[in-house]
């Protein structure tokens, strides 16, 4: 099924429209020159019913992203906040969902000064299972090293995420997927590793975890998540540059992501990592983490926005 032949509705501009329904022009200033901010976030099944993880976090880095872009989003964040709740439950989407807020640039004008534009903002949802399936969270995935660099500092925005950050990411997926890998490791303009494609780093070595500084890597709501919970396990966690033969070395790898979740990484440009498989830290916070987007730890309901 495609994304437009769907049932349900899109939040757009204010208002629920009918999914098929949810159209743009082709003069789209965002289409052409790929300014533009989004989030990607999931709602879980809980006992309690249906709950959003970290809405708010979620929400204040799209703003914070926006900022960055010099776009003035025309809505407040409780408003926004309000619309991914109301957003999943006219959907109908109690057993989970995954959320897609995103802020473009209109019609009202084509040009690189991007002056006079219209800020519009649409929130879709809808069901979406795991991102590299269910086998992967227990045997791992294979990446490939990418001849793609991630993004430098000064040359794109690296903390907003960014609808046209993404280009490089397709790249080294497909890159990567086309040499029989399942995702890509980006390295940064200076050679140290980043992240995947869409999803943040860490690798364990000798019980102690560590992670990139985020320099060029997006600052992971996620990867926060995962720091949080290493450090109340009472696991060393150090954010420092990763060379790709430390990750080769590495006793257990894993991402983090709102999409890829926690997921296990088996192998490195044909090198096994660890045991080959999801090693034991990991499998810890993997549980962790699971247990708390559907509210099986008390301790962070805060980080839960029940439906």
């Amino acid at each position: 099924m495609s994304m437009e032949d769907r049932e349900g509705v899109i939040w757009y501009d204010g208002e629920f429209v009918p999914w098929k329904d949810a159209k743009t022009h082709v003069l789209t200033h965002t289409l052409h020159y790929g300014m533009g901010v989004f989030e990607g976030l999931r709602a879980y099944k809980t006992e309690h019913g249906c709950a959003i993880f970290r809405l708010q976090e979620h929400t204040k880095r799209l703003f914070l992203s926006a900022h960055i872009l010099n776009m003035k989003i025309p809505y407040g964040s409780d408003e926004l906040n309000t619309a991914q709740i109301e957003t999943v439950k006219n959907n109908k989407l109690f057993e989970g969902a995954y959320i897609r807020p995103m802020c473009f640039f209109g019609a009202e004008g084509l040009g690189l000064r991007a002056d006079n534009l219209k800020v519009h903002v649409i929130i879709a949802a809808w069901n979406w299972g795991k991102y590299f399936g269910e086998e992967v969270q227990s045997l791992g995935l294979r990446l490939k090293t990418s001849s793609f660099s991630r993004h430098h500092v000064n040359v794109t925005m690296c903390k907003a995420k960014a609808n046209g950050n993404y280009m490089n990411s397709m790249l080294a997926l497909q890159e990567a997927t086309s040499c029989g890998a399942d995702d890509a490791l980006l390295l940064d303009t200076e050679g140290y590793a980043a992240e995947a494609s869409g999803a943040n780093l860490f690798i364990i070595r000798d019980d102690i975890i560590y992670t990139p500084d985020l320099t060029s890597a997006l600052d992971g709501i996620t990867r926060r998540t995962i720091i949080e919970l290493a450090n109340k396990n009472n696991f060393k966690v150090i954010e420092k540059r990763l060379t790709r033969d430390e990750i080769y070395i590495a006793d257990e790898v894993f991402l983090t992501g709102s999409a890829a979740e926690v997921t296990p990484v088996r192998e490195l440009d044909s090198r096994q990592i660890g045991k080959g498989k999801r090693g034991p830290m990991t499998e810890i916070l993997q549980t962790q983490y699971f247990d708390l987007v559907h509210g099986k730890n008390n301790q962070y309901d805060d980080w839960l926005t029940y439906i």
